[in-house]
């Protein structure tokens, strides 16, 4: 039997609109409903208010923001993640020897 894919919260739109574009709104939903960490107060309770307007529950801070999160691009961190696993091996031996290299000069 084929393995279920876990859909989440793109469930709710059924069979409309595609695989990509709810594949990209999930990862980008998820981005923005979960707790983040507060330039504060540096405890993870940051939560989105409303678009780019963000507030840490524990010091009651507001702040801005990006519109989906505090401060990265959330797609561009995801299709790195997505890489097939010989590219991510390659990389991580690229940035081994560049570590390697700053160490030895």
């Amino acid at each position: 039997m084929a393995k279920k894919e876990k859909l989440g919260s793109i469930k709710r739109f059924g069979a409309r609109y595609g695989r990509k574009p709810k594949a990209k709104f999930a990862i980008i939903e998820k981005e923005q409903r979960r707790l983040h960490k507060c330039p504060y107060c540096n405890k993870v309770k940051v939560k989105r208010v409303a678009m780019g307007i963000w507030e840490c529950r524990a010091c009651k801070e507001k702040f801005t923001g990006k519109a989906y999160s505090l401060n990265k691009k959330v797609l561009e961190d995801e299709a790195e993640e997505q890489l097939p696993e010989e590219k991510q091996e390659e990389t991580l031996e690229e940035e081994v020897e560049e570590t390697e290299q700053k160490e030895g000069a």
